[in-house]
């Protein structure tokens, strides 16, 4: 009698998909084919050469940008096809941080970090203002910070008050464009110990875009490379791997040479809430 067949867990779903991506600019084609998948829970990372077209795939799927050709799902809906309130409706179900934190220099902490609600819901200042202060206190930064300005912040505070102003309606997903471009180090890492423990702690997916070698090997589950217009997906591991040669390069240089030893264990230690 044969044995019986042990059925096989379904794959999990990906909760951002991107199939035959097309993105051009007149003559000059940036994405020619291009497919991505994200799976809940995991730190993604998008990475490539400069003009590779890693911020406008980033705009295309938010919705910022209409591809010449292809399909970009987000939770199983085609936002290629949608306009008006139901494209807003994606747009409220995930957060975003831009390069250099994008804050308005004219509004207070408090004022940037409770933007998307005021845009979004209807609700009493003093609301507002203890749900600001909440996510500033969960991304490190006490309440006297809610009535600074921009100027008055560093680099690194300034990336945490644009990640708290990304978490402020509570998403599922995060979208992070080079969260540690123009860090020093120690601010690099401290930022890389605060993603680590709220992607753990909130559950979140993540999808980053960075150059940046350490955050990778520290904080990425797996990562895309766009290459040659198009991209190759997989693991680190999978990554040391690759025979393609700007992958290899930038894989087995000097640099990342040094930054590998942060892979070991990253993802085995439980949250640790950052000091």
């Amino acid at each position: 009698m044969a044995a019986p067949v042990t059925p096989q867990p379904d794959p999990p779903r990906a909760i951002v998909t991107v199939r035959d991506l097309v993105n051009r600019f007149g003559s000059q084609t940036v994405h020619d084919g291009l497919d991505m998948d994200v799976y809940p829970g995991e730190i993604f990372g998008v990475i490539g050469g400069s003009g590779a077209g890693k911020s406008v795939l980033l705009r295309t799927v938010l919705g910022l940008r209409r591809p010449q050709r292809g399909n970009v799902e987000i939770e199983g809906r085609d936002i290629t096809t949608l306009d008006g309130e139901e494209l807003t409706a994606i747009k409220r179900s995930y957060g975003v941080t831009f390069q250099h934190g994008a804050l308005f220099s004219a509004l207070t902490v408090a004022q940037n970090v409770q933007l998307p609600l005021a845009e979004y819901r209807t609700l009493p200042e003093d609301v507002l203002r203890e749900l600001a202060l909440q996510k500033l206190r969960l991304v490190g930064l006490d309440d006297t910070a809610a009535t600074k300005y921009p100027s008055q912040l560093s680099g690194g505070m300034i990336k945490r008050v644009a990640l708290a102003r990304a978490l402020i309606l509570d998403p599922q997903l995060l979208f992070l464009d080079e969260p540690t471009s123009g860090l020093d180090p120690i601010a690099a890492t401290a930022f890389d110990d605060l993603l680590l423990y709220l992607q753990q702690s909130l559950r979140l997916t993540v999808v980053m875009i960075t150059h940046d070698l350490d955050s990778i090997f520290r904080t990425c589950n797996r990562v895309g490379v766009i290459v040659d217009r198009r991209m190759v997906s997989g693991t680190l591991e999978a990554m040391l791997e690759e025979t393609h040669p700007w992958i290899r390069q930038y894989f087995h240089g000097a640099r990342a040479e040094l930054a590998r030893g942060a892979m070991a264990g990253r993802h085995d230690r439980p949250p640790v809430r950052p000091a």
